[in-house]
């Protein structure tokens, strides 16, 4: 590709997936489903403008590791704390009954690989903590009861969901499933995430101290994009995809996660807040080519939409992904019926979250045209359909 044929098509993924976005945004839905829309529309499926090339997937790659840093560095684990008891077994329950259910309908009734069914049962387990947070803020119920419930089952959800994407990436390399190899990955993380605070409390006091001193601006944003890049690649050479590694510099630089790195950035208090301006359009700029990407990778002329299978098979996956996650919540007898009702819609979007699983399971090999497809519709249902039930109940309830 000539380097003014990239410029073109730099153009229009950033143009289009921002009108898109604002579109879907005014509509009231997730302006990442307009990315993906987008991407849809300049792609193969439509248009045919833009081709997903090298260049775009590299781009890609950083987008998705820096959306993941995002999603670390927005992580409150005092929500699951305050919360307590209900939200772990909200987000205990919403994470492996989906799984279960999602891989034994693979497994059982469409006779796919196991490994194709886990990845089914991993696409549908893992909430979008950032569509159900905004939904929630929108309506200004984030610091209800059922919201303090919902958020701290999405914190638990979302580290349960990457160590599950680091174990299925491990399965997609290997082609197996092999449990001393699990045990290993397991081992890797875990690891990861203790020493990867430490690492960011001595990086950062690093930061703050040259930056006081520093007469040449951007510091900040040239430092901590080396650092989010520095643990993507320890991540990939301990055997984890590289989006841990970006999660994982999201939740050390996190001061509402770890309280020891929060006491250390405390001797300036608003150096977490400039972290988190300086490097916000940075994020906006590269996550929403992911999302675009994503849509170029799907070519809806190629699949038979008059096949009664494809439409069965998402039927199915998307009743079992709904069910997964509002069954557990139905028993909270300590809720009014329609709060219960609540917590267990606001559990449901996939979003960018079941995106990421389903384009590993794509450039992977293990999903099929039909099956990423399928799973495709299933993520934009659950992502759309949601946060407009959610409105519905809480205006009933004034």
């Amino acid at each position: 590709m000539q380097a003014h044929e990239f410029l073109l098509i730099f153009l229009l993924i950033l143009i289009g997936s921002r009108l898109f976005g604002e579109i879907f945004s005014r509509a009231g839905l997730p302006p990442v489903l307009g990315e993906l829309t987008a991407g849809l529309f300049l792609g193969p499926s439509l248009l045919g403008w833009v081709p997903l090339n090298d260049t775009i997937k590299i781009l890609a790659e950083i987008g998705i590791i820096l959306l993941l840093f995002d999603v670390g560095l927005d992580t409150n684990i005092k929500h699951l704390t305050r919360s307590g008891t209900v939200s772990v077994i909200v987000a205990t329950g919403g994470f492996f009954l989906p799984l279960v259910l999602g891989t034994a309908v693979g497994f059982y009734l469409f006779d796919l690989n196991l490994i194709t069914s886990l990845f089914i049962g991993g696409t549908i387990t893992a909430t979008s903590i950032g569509i159900t947070v905004r939904v929630l803020k929108d309506l200004k119920k984030h610091q209800s009861h059922e919201g303090e419930i919902v958020l701290g089952a999405a914190v638990l959800d979302d580290i349960f969901g990457v160590i599950l994407l680091a174990l299925l990436y491990d399965f997609s390399k290997s082609g197996a499933v092999n449990l001393v190899d699990t045990g290993k990955v397991f081992l890797f993380i875990v690891t990861f995430f203790v020493l990867a605070p430490v690492a960011a409390k001595l990086i950062a006091l690093l930061i703050q101290k040259f930056d006081k001193e520093s007469g040449y601006p951007g510091l900040i944003p040239v430092s901590i994009i080396s650092l989010v890049l520095f643990f993507a690649w320890l991540a990939h050479l301990m055997g984890a995809p590289e989006i841990i590694g970006g999660f994982a510099a999201g939740l050390a630089l996190s001061r509402r996660f770890f309280l020891p790195f929060g006491a250390a950035i405390g001797e300036e208090s608003n150096f977490s807040q400039r972290i988190e301006h300086q490097m916000r359009p940075i994020i906006f700029l590269f996550t929403p080519i992911f999302f675009v990407a994503v849509g170029l990778s799907v070519n809806l002329r190629e699949i038979d939409w008059a096949s009664s299978h494809i439409w069965l098979f998402a039927g199915t996956i998307l009743l079992v992904s709904v069910i997964g996650k509002m069954l557990i919540p139905y028993f909270l007898r300590s809720l009014p019926p329609k709060k219960r009702l609540i917590v267990g819609l606001s559990m449901v979007p996939r979003g960018e979250v079941g995106l990421i699983f389903a384009e590993i399971g794509r450039t992977s090999g293990i999903f099929s045209t039909e099956t990423y497809a399928a799973v495709i519709m299933v993520i934009i249902l659950t992502t759309m359909i949601p946060p407009l039930l959610i409105k519905m109940v809480y205006a009933r309830m004034e």
